[in-house]
């Protein structure tokens, strides 16, 4: 691999000055774009040639991407370090055998499902009630990867969501459970506690408060909760009947999780015909992924560009842009996706990581952005990769107009990166205005737009939950190939153990039942601050 590493840097030291506006010939924008069914992903607007191209196939083709792609389907331990298998991808593909330690896990899978169907459709047909009436609020309460997919999921899908009103509760700061639980119905709401022990000290703190509040106005308050976990015993002594308790699997890891019970949520505020497309449509990037040569794969194509701009053009951030309000929260969940799992400094045999580790995920919405951070993206010292994505038509017919707007806005920004405006365009435009001379041409210095910043589309029909299943498996994917080109484990996750290990140690001196000797001059002087 070193050897295709070394061309890649020889390649890109050459073209590196090259404006990309120059690659464009009549076949660059299709000949550097790749489809599945009503989705375009166009990297075109990059540096990226042919040559680039070939060598970063070769690069995935030399990493086995092919092989351990076909390992991770096939349930081998690929995650190395904590010894388990890498089966999200099960979840949403239960119609087919896939073996774990020799035992076909599907049967499991399809039941477990079937059970959330059932209790689904209880809730939302009345049959499962409150104490005071039909259920018309749902709090989940989870953290990581039990909050931030479902809970961007239920924004995207709002078109969808004919059921209970979803809540999300995460940080173990009480203003956020106090906040979401002020104006609900403890009597017609359910609580939903997500956690694989039983045992997060976020999620649980949340859940006694949850429970608190709920024994106020209800005679059973664990009548009204249910658990997705795997500790039995623990949901059982919270009070919470076994057919309310949901489990998943260790070899589904949190940050991949919200295809199954991790989703309970979304499944009930969008019904169950609506989960399941989104399912199928993870499934079809599953078969896509599996199927389609590299030079047209998706999730391949989104990893090589990654790998372009972070490992050869030394780009340490991207921004993820989507120009859809209901994927406000996407950036903040490929943050854990992308940052968690190939946020690593250790190769998968124990040495150092020669490479860069996994790029700074951030972003938000346009054209929100555009008002906020992109003055930086375009004319900034930096160089910033973007990522768009924008759907041909919005789901309010009537506001049409807007989606227009949305859509020029969009492609607007896409094409004034790789333009940019030069110093005489600058100048000619500040001419018009009447300025001559030395201030004419300051004026014009601050308008020059660079230009030659790299961006990709990812554009799409509609944000249905079939898209939003191709979406989110798409980025699962790309992370899942740019861990095996940098040679990493993409599915453990050691960096937040410590701060967590640290905090309970925190937790006696600052109730006043400990000292802080021994703790670093800053922490003991915070510690005296904050508590005095």
């Amino acid at each position: 691999m070193q050897q295709i590493w070394t061309a890649l840097s020889a390649h890109h030291e050459g073209v590196k000055s090259r404006p990309i506006l120059d690659l464009f010939d009549a076949e660059r924008a299709a000949g550097f774009s790749a489809r599945l069914g009503g989705m375009l992903f166009d990297y075109s607007k990059t540096n990226i040639d042919a040559e680039a191209r070939g060598l970063l196939i070769d690069l995935a083709e030399a990493a086995g991407v092919a092989e351990k792609r076909e390992a991770m389907f096939s349930g081998a331990k690929i995650n190395e370090t904590e010894g388990r298998a890498v089966l999200h991808t099960a979840l949403r593909n239960m119609d087919r055998p896939v073996m774990v330690d020799g035992k076909d896990v599907t049967p499991a899978l399809r039941e477990t499902h079937a059970r959330m169907q059932a209790f689904v459709r209880d809730v939302r047909e009345g049959r499962f009630v409150g104490q005071g009436g039909a259920i018309t609020d749902v709090v989940n309460i989870g953290i990581g990867g039990s909050d931030l997919g479902p809970a961007m999921a239920w924004l995207a899908l709002q078109p969808y969501a004919d059921g209970p009103r979803c809540h999300f509760v995460s940080n173990v700061d009480g203003a956020h459970i106090h906040d979401t639980l002020r104006g609900l119905n403890p009597e017609t709401t359910l609580v939903i506690v997500a956690s694989k022990t039983f045992t997060t000290i976020e999620t649980m703190t949340n859940a006694e408060t949850a429970r608190r509040w709920m024994a106020e106005k209800v005679s059973d308050p664990a009548a009204q909760f249910a658990a997705v976990s795997t500790a039995a015993d623990k949901t059982a002594a919270f009070g919470i009947d076994a057919s309310r308790v949901f489990g998943f699997e260790d070899w589904v890891g949190g940050r991949y999780s919200m295809w199954g019970p991790i989703g309970l949520a979304l499944m009930l505020g969008v019904g169950p015909e609506a989960f399941d497309d989104f399912l199928a449509g993870g499934a079809a990037m599953d078969a896509h992924f599996r199927e389609a040569p590299f030079a047209q794969n998706l999730p391949v194509l989104l990893a090589l560009v990654g790998i372009w701009h972070n490992q050869i053009c030394g780009h340490a951030t991207r921004a993820v842009l989507p120009y859809d309000q209901r994927l406000s929260r996407l950036p903040a969940y490929l943050q854990q996706l992308e940052m968690e799992s190939n946020g690593k400094r250790v190769a998968m045999d124990g040495s150092d990581l020669a490479l860069n580790s996994g790029p700074v995920v951030w972003g938000e919405p346009g054209t929100n952005g555009q008002h906020a951070f992109y003055q930086l993206i375009h004319q900034g010292t930096r160089t910033v990769p973007c990522e768009f994505l924008v759907a041909r038509e919005g789901h309010e017919p009537d506001l049409a107009h807007q989606h227009l707007l949305l859509v020029a806005n969009c492609l607007a920004q896409s094409e004034a990166l790789l333009r940019g405006r030069s110093l005489e365009e600058a100048t000619a435009i500040m001419a018009k205005k009447g300025l001559v001379g030395a201030e004419l041409e300051r004026q014009a210095r601050h308008r020059v737009f660079p230009g030659n910043r790299p961006s990709t589309t990812l554009a799409y029909p509609q944000l249905t939950p079939h898209v939003l299943g191709q979406i989110i498996a798409l980025y699962e994917h790309r992370v899942f190939v740019e861990g095996v080109i940098l040679g990493i484990n993409s599915y453990d996750q050691w960096g937040v153990e410590l701060g967590k290990e640290l905090a309970v140690a925190l937790q006696p001196i600052l109730e006043g039942k400990e000292s802080a000797e021994g703790k670093d001059g800053s922490t003991r002087q915070l510690v005296e601050f904050l508590t005095s």
